[in-house]
């Protein structure tokens, strides 16, 4: 395995609100193809990334068996920082499962609008998560709302639409 692919970053792409699609007002929305490449392409990002969709769901949707295929995905490669893109209801949850792979760094992240709207805070939850993962040492965290949050110490408040310490 050669330094440059464990060097460079890995994005598993799981759906979530930051990838959803709404057709028009009175449509359901569906999580359609990941923009986190071109989020990353319009940053100007300079770090090697490599890009891996695993699912497209809602993260309400996930069950045992798909957070099993997240961490499997990640354990079958040879990169030691990632991020993952994931819905955030159960973002908690897959970051506790993730945690058995301790000889990583490993930086949820999502949205609370999708990323193809204008007012999103797609962008800069995606910069946080990819600055928190060269910097953090190993261990599973979990990057919104500006706050970087150990695994195990956070939860989502839904009333207040934002992540806080635990």
């Amino acid at each position: 395995m050669s330094a440059a692919v464990r060097d460079a970053i890995l994005v598993v792409t799981a759906g979530g609100t930051i990838d959803k699609v709404y057709f028009d007002a009175k449509s359901e929305f569906e999580v359609g193809r990941s923009l986190v490449g071109d989020l990353l392409r319009e940053a100007h990002v300079d770090v090697a990334y490599e890009i891996v969709e695993v699912l497209r769901k809602d993260s309400l949707d996930m069950t045992g068996a798909d957070r099993a295929l997240v961490r499997d995905a990640i354990a079958a490669r040879p990169n030691r920082r990632v991020v993952v893109t994931h819905g955030t209801d159960t973002m908690v949850e897959t970051a506790r499962v993730l945690e058995s792979l301790s000889d990583r760094t490993i930086v949820l992240t999502g949205a609370l609008s999708p990323a193809r709207f204008a007012n999103t805070d797609a962008m800069f939850n995606v910069g946080l998560a990819f600055g928190a993962v060269q910097a953090l040492p190993t261990g599973v965290y979990i990057a919104m709302n500006g706050q970087i949050f150990a695994s195990g110490k956070v939860r989502k408040d839904r009333a207040g639409n934002r992540f806080v310490a635990t």
